[in-house]
């Protein structure tokens, strides 16, 4: 135990003291600091009120009848009120022109109330203009069918503003309101744990390179020496994770009346503590379990050139993990039969069990389950990385294979 309290304090020591891990951590907190601020940096810089965008006309082409042109004009002015309305009897091939110059934005050559041909330059992937379009003429429609049954306009249009009044009671999660902060975490896992996997890998990698590691390992357990890096190595992970978000909260805190009701924001900032103890949970069994197979592979490593080459089985393991986790949350399904499978795989529970129970309601004993196989799983790597980590630093020259590594391990 008194050699992994040494080799703890030792690497920790490394990482607080590396000018690297300092000034990454602190342009972090920086940049952080500058978005939360920005509200209150744009407001004193302003000096009046900004100009008014330019408006571009929106030209329709409405049949000759004065009855038809009474109700079209008020409704799409109603439906389209960041538009000028130019109303005109140009030809369809005079408004293609125009458009085509810049002069209009696009045009609506209506036909009848059930009719009518749109046109525009370029067709943007969010034009939701034929939409409006399509609810201001079907509501028309139906107002002169019904006048022609009888109905007053007044009884009509008071039959077609009727809407339904509904309440949602939510007795699971809210997808929509948890999919932000969900999606910061996972990323910020997703970072962590590929970064500080390879800081352990290539730190290992180092100190094979100096003979010093033969009397080191002969001289001190395996386990403490694996154990006390990569322990280390998540404290140094953690602490930046906490400065980072912890900054960001804080700035937030002392710029909530600039950000106003902004959802996105508020949805961030609103996680439940609940969530964000999952969250440290999850972050910290699957650090160890990938620093653990980072520091066996890098043991291994007979250049620091190799590294790189080394993990990268360890790397696309993790990456596929991600993706999954990334596909299931934009598909709206993170209950499907892959993410439940991932939920109980040590390699990926990590990351899925926490998006299923950051978006889904989840079991308690599935939960349960899914953290008991980690944890076994970090104790059964941790101890393998150990055996493998004391057998790989004093194999040099050409890469050993898996069977003689095996072998070694063996013996040992």
């Amino acid at each position: 135990m008194k050699q992994f309290g040494v080799i703890l304090k030792f690497e920790l020591q490394n990482y607080l003291k590396n000018k690297i891990f300092v000034g990454i951590t602190l342009f972090l907190m920086a940049a952080i600091a500058l978005v939360m601020f920005f509200p209150r940096i744009l407001e004193i810089f302003q000096t009046g009120e900004a100009p008014a965008p330019e408006e571009k006309p929106l030209i329709l082409i409405a049949e000759k009848s004065d009855e038809e042109s009474a109700l079209l004009r008020p409704a799409f002015e109603a439906a389209f009120p960041d538009y000028t309305l130019i109303w005109s009897e140009e030809s369809a091939e005079e408004i293609s022109r125009r458009i085509r110059k810049g002069e209009a934005e696009c045009a609506f050559v209506l036909d009848s109330l059930t009719s009518y041909t749109y046109y525009v330059n370029n067709l943007s992937l969010y034009d939701e203009r034929t939409e409006r379009a399509d609810g201001v003429l079907q509501n028309l429609y139906r107002l002169s069918a019904m006048a022609a049954e009888g109905l007053s306009p007044e009884q009509a249009a008071g039959i077609l503003s009727v809407s339904p009044v509904h309440e949602t009671q939510t007795l699971g999660k809210d997808q929509m309101q948890n999919f932000f902060y969900t999606y910061i975490m996972i990323f910020a896992l997703y970072m962590v744990i590929l970064l500080y996997g390879q800081m352990v890998a290539t730190n290992v990698a180092t100190e094979k390179s100096s003979r010093a590691m033969e009397l080191l390992v002969t001289s001190a357990e395996p386990t403490a020496m694996m154990f006390g890096k990569v322990i280390a190595s998540c404290l140094a992970g953690l602490l930046q994770l906490i400065c980072v978000f912890g900054s960001s909260v804080l700035c937030f805190q002392l710029n909530r009346a600039y950000w106003g009701d902004n959802a996105i924001i508020s949805s961030i900032f609103n996680m439940p503590v609940s969530l964000l103890l999952y969250m440290l949970l999850f972050f910290m069994l699957g650090f160890f379990i990938y620093a653990f197979l980072f520091g066996a592979v890098g043991s291994t490593a007979s250049k620091l050139e190799d590294i790189n080459t080394s993990v990268m089985p360890i790397t696309f393991l993790f990456i596929i993990a991600f993706v999954v986790v990334m596909f299931s949350m934009g598909s709206g399904n993170v209950d499907n039969l892959v993410m439940k499978v991932c939920s109980f795989i040590p390699f990926t529970s990590p990351m899925a069990m926490f998006t299923r129970i950051a978006m889904s309601t989840v079991p308690a004993g599935e939960i349960l389950l899914s953290v008991a196989i980690l944890i076994a799983s970090v104790i059964g790597v941790g101890v393998l990385a150990a055996k493998i980590y004391r057998v790989g630093v004093l194999l040099y020259g050409t890469t050993p294979r898996i069977g003689s590594i095996l072998k070694a391990i063996r013996k040992a």
